[in-house]
């Protein structure tokens, strides 16, 4: 049995304003994904959740997966789909019955009983059952068990997994989409996740007894505390963090015999815009991208002796734009000692205030207007909280109280 596993596609997603649909990114990737399922004729494709970058999709997201599903369903190839937390579940689920007739199979909210799906055995080795876990709140576990003692992820697992008639002498897989832990240590990040971070932790120990776990919501290619329970990636860079990972893609599951070793090999898809960071002294980037010849890409430029003037954007912007690449971000990490310590308050510690970082950050993102009062009393009240969670007894209390109250806030809209 081989099957192809992807996550959080992202589809619709922006960088630094960029459209990485409107820009060809994401549907150059999409057709060397289906050229790549062409050529290893895999038994299924599973998606481990985060179809889409935003719950409400645009039309031009929506249609790209339906291209990509249709090809699928041509080929013959059956798709196995688990909702992410960035995905409407409801939404995802509309037709779902039409579509498991065609063998694109979605599990896009909790149910008591998990959505599986049973592969026939085409190895001589046992059917393989894959169980589609949608992103999991324990809130909304609770409510679907009926069971009120339910007060976080890893419990809401468990019990959910509890309910289930899982026969584990044969081959199972379970799909999730989940912050899957090892030890109480979280995987490496990308850097472009959200709800991450000490949210919705839950031991890869609650997966025992799965020949293989595919995960999808760290958008690292990692394993975490076996190496059978796998997060796949997301197919594309969406940080410039993630430009210090491996080569990224979609990876190939074999399955053997009930407790053969399990082979997985990464089909690596390259991009169509690599991305990359420029760091150092400004002549030193001067002389460098002139001397350069690569082109076509998504560039970060970090100034580290230096302000960047006009003419320094000007220059960059020009002679890369020529090349076809977009500079993304163009920033110095240079700071005056007069302004640091103004920014400070006069302690001497030469760091800025967290404040600082906020207006710096949101000055990066908001190009045409500055923060007005509101805004910085939204900085400040940021600051307070970050400041009050800092001390070693009080700073996981502050982050799960931070977590649970946003949670909370979020199940109860209704959009």
């Amino acid at each position: 049995m081989r099957f192809l596993h992807l996550s959080d596609l992202h589809f619709g997603k922006s960088l630094y304003g960029v459209s990485l649909i409107d820009n060809g990114d994401q549907a150059f990737w999409k057709e060397r994904f289906l050229e790549r399922v062409q050529e290893v004729q895999p038994d299924a494709v599973v998606i481990s959740g985060d179809i889409y970058d935003r719950s409400s999709p645009s039309g031009d997201a929506v249609m790209l997966f339906d291209s990509m599903l249709t090809r699928l369903e041509d080929m013959g190839i059956p798709v196995l789909i688990a909702a992410g937390n960035h995905d409407s579940g409801q939404k995802l689920s509309f037709a779902g019955d039409i579509l498991a007739k065609q063998n694109v199979y979605v599990a896009g909210m909790v149910k008591e009983e998990i959505c599986h799906v049973t592969i026939p055995d085409r190895d001589g080795a046992g059917d393989v059952t894959f169980w589609l876990i949608p992103y999991l709140f324990p809130a909304a576990a609770a409510k679907k068990l009926g069971d009120d003692s339910i007060k976080d992820y890893e419990t809401a697992m468990r019990r959910l997994l509890e309910r289930q008639n899982i026969d584990f002498s044969r081959r199972n897989v379970a799909v999730a989409h989940q912050n899957v832990t090892a030890g109480g240590k979280e995987a490496e990040r990308g850097g472009s996740e959200s709800m991450v971070g000490g949210v919705g932790g839950m031991d890869y120990r609650v997966f025992d007894g799965f020949d293989y776990v595919a995960l999808g919501h760290i958008h690292s290619s990692c394993w975490v505390g076996r190496r059978q329970v796998r997060y796949a990636g997301s197919p594309l860079c969406y940080h410039f963090d993630e430009t210090r990972q491996r080569a990224k893609g979609p990876l190939l599951v074999e399955m053997g015999e009930k407790g053969r070793e399990i082979k997985i090999e990464p089909q690596i898809i390259p991009p169509l815009h690599p991305m990359r960071e420029i760091r150092g002294a400004w002549e030193e980037i001067k002389t460098g991208e002139e001397q350069g010849g690569a082109r076509d890409e998504y560039v970060r430029i970090v100034v580290t002796d230096r302000r960047v003037t006009p003419e320094i954007s000007a220059f960059c912007r020009e002679l890369l734009g020529n090349r076809g690449s977009v500079v993304m971000e163009l920033v110095s990490e240079r700071r005056e000692a007069g302004a640091a310590a103004a920014e400070d308050g006069g302690s001497g510690a030469g760091q800025k205030s967290i404040e600082a970082y906020f207006e710096e950050f949101y000055c990066e993102r908001v190009k045409d207007r500055e923060p007005d009062g509101k805004d910085r009393e939204l900085f400040r009240f940021a600051a307070e909280r970050a400041r009050a969670g800092e001390t070693a007894e009080r700073r996981n209390e502050s982050l799960e109280k931070d977590a649970a109250d946003l949670l909370e806030f979020i199940l109860g809209q209704e959009v």
